[in-house]
């Protein structure tokens, strides 16, 4: 009968146990020098090795030959031990023996001494499942039990387990694996079972496990059904990204091209993969990514083994660590609502619209939000309008619109606000139509491009860009206003010591001191004049008609 691999390759002494010589070394110098404790209790996440070495003191206490603190597997107890026929070796599941009666008995047991072996042993897996009753019966047995006897409690929810017990038990972490341990175990594994294994297959699993090796173990025993396991192989048969797919992916939300990644999110849903899955291994790749863009030292030892530094540096060009920051927020709240989404394809989506345009909400700072405009600057990535600004200016080589054959061509306004050259009406158009500060009566201030031109390199980038990409400046009682499209440019042009600047640079422009105001889109005043009401009120005082006007 076939047997799982991580119960084949279990441990059999000490010395086997990856990853957890911190307790192997100590528990086997207390069985070298005789200075057993009468209980012991186990703690750490699953699959690293609690209940394995829970079975190994339980065999080396009663070895007949033990060798250097390990059991010799050879002797009648280690083997009776073995194969369950040795019946003062017990082994409970507190999860469904977690009753008062159930550790009554338990108690009552401790009484008898060993019928084939030197200690009974009580090995309590998941003992925290116990209840509040039961701890308490098991309280006085633990605290001076018999000398022929021995308890080894395990748990993963040390939190759960009373203070009163713990004080009464030899305590021992299980820290997580290490990737690399785990890779190089598996390796071993697949050698002694004949499978081909890749090396980046290996690394890929052991990402995956997470620390644990029984899952490692489990996940390679599912690969290996088809023959030959490598990445492409790992990736299919455990519905996960492999490492040019999750880089795929971020490339895409990198370069804000929202139809590639939902392309790929497409791709990888009708493989089977589960999104939810998907997004949660990209915030691996983020953090990662963390690590590399903001760490001054090497921390290849401290990112996934799926993943170079290189691969990493790459990705991060462009990125600055605020938008990283972002993304794993969105990420975060996205996959909360995907654990209860009626349809989590489409929530998976809707998490790709919003990673591929973030706002200004999704950072932590206005801090975080400049570092992302000047790190795209500062890479020669474009940078978009903010939202609410109007159409880009029609390029010169783009028709003109009817009726402007004639017209000459358009100025180059590279250093002008993106909308500059949307807002000349066409002929015969109304005055002010499609020009925010006309509709208010409110005209350009000649010396605005000038401006933006010579504050560059006098106030902080990302104040500047914002300036350009989303202001205009124009005349009011013969003062300079600022018209921002959002609050995040006014607050920007506020601040100290930008605006001190502006006024400088503008009275310089001015060839004399001026007064400069900041204001958003919209709260400007509206100063219509209306030729209409204006005309029957001059025709009524010449008729010495006397008019009110409110």
């Amino acid at each position: 009968m076939y047997q799982a691999l991580y119960r084949k390759w279990r441990p059999q002494t000490f010395a086997d146990v990856i990853g957890q010589q911190h307790i192997t070394d100590t528990l086997r110098a207390q069985l070298q020098s005789g200075r057993l404790s009468h209980a012991y209790l186990f703690t750490g996440t699953r699959g690293t090795g609690k209940t394995t070495c829970a079975k190994i003191l339980a065999r080396a206490v009663n070895c007949e030959h033990p060798v250097n603190g390990d059991p010799c597997n050879e002797c009648a107890a280690c083997r009776g031990i073995l194969d369950g026929s040795v019946l003062d070796v017990t082994e409970i599941d507190a999860a469904s023996n977690n009753g008062v009666d159930n550790i009554r008995d338990l108690r009552d047991e401790t009484r008898y001494t060993p019928a084939q072996v030197k200690k009974r042993v009580f090995i309590i897996d998941e003992v925290h499942m116990l209840s509040i009753g039961a701890f308490n019966a098991l309280l006085k047995t633990l605290e001076e039990p018999p000398e022929h006897v021995l308890f080894i409690l395990a748990t993963t929810e040390l939190h759960k387990v009373p203070a009163t017990i713990l004080s009464r038990c030899q305590r021992f972490d299980f820290r997580r694996i290490g990737a690399e341990d785990i890779a190089r175990r598996l390796l071993d594994v697949a050698a002694g079972e004949g499978i081909q294994l890749t090396e980046g297959a290996a690394r890929l699993i052991a990402r995956l496990a997470d620390g644990a090796m029984r899952d490692a173990l489990s996940m390679l025993d599912r690969a290996a059904a088809a023959g030959a396991v490598d990445e492409q192989t790992v990736t299919a048969a455990l519905g996960v990204l492999g490492q040019d797919d999750g880089v795929r992916l971020a490339e895409a939300l990198k370069a804000g091209d929202l139809a590639a990644a939902v392309g790929l999110l497409d791709e990888y849903y009708n493989a089977g993969r589960d999104l939810a899955s998907v997004y949660d291994q990209m915030l691996g790749l983020i953090r990662d990514a963390l690590l590399v863009k903001t760490s001054k030292t090497d921390v290849s030892a401290l990112i996934s083994p799926a993943y170079s530094v290189k691969t990493l540096q790459k990705l991060c060009d462009g990125l600055a660590s605020s938008t990283l920051i972002a993304w794993s927020r969105v990420i975060g709240d996205a996959l909360d609502r995907m654990r209860s989404a009626a349809n989590r394809r489409v929530e998976a989506e809707l998490c790709a619209v919003r990673l591929c345009s973030l706002g200004a909400e999704n950072y932590d700072t206005l801090g975080g939000r400049v570092e992302a405009l000047e790190e795209k600057l500062k890479n020669g990535v474009s940078v978009q309008a903010v939202q609410g600004a109007a159409a880009p200016a029609r390029g010169t080589d783009a028709p003109p619109p009817p009726g402007d054959g004639d017209a000459p061509p358009p100025p180059d306004d590279s250093d002008a606000p993106p909308w500059l050259g949307e807002e000349q009406a066409a002929p015969g158009a109304p005055a002010g139509q499609g020009n925010p500060a006309a509709a208010s009566g409110l005209a350009d201030w000649p010396h605005w491009p000038k401006l933006l031109e010579a504050l560059t390199g006098k106030i902080n980038t990302g104040a500047h860009t914002n300036l350009k990409l989303s202001a205009r400046g124009v005349e009011e009682d013969g003062g300079l206003v600022i018209l921002c499209e959002d609050s995040i440019t006014a607050m920007l042009a506020k601040a100290e010591p930008t605006m001190k600047v502006i006024r400088e640079q503008a009275a310089a422009l001015a060839g004399a001191p001026i007064k400069v105001k900041v204001r958003e889109a919209g709260d400007e005043p509206i100063q219509k004049k209306n030729t209409a009401v204006d005309e029957i009120i001059g025709r009524a005082k010449a008729l010495d008609i006397q008019v009110k006007e409110l």
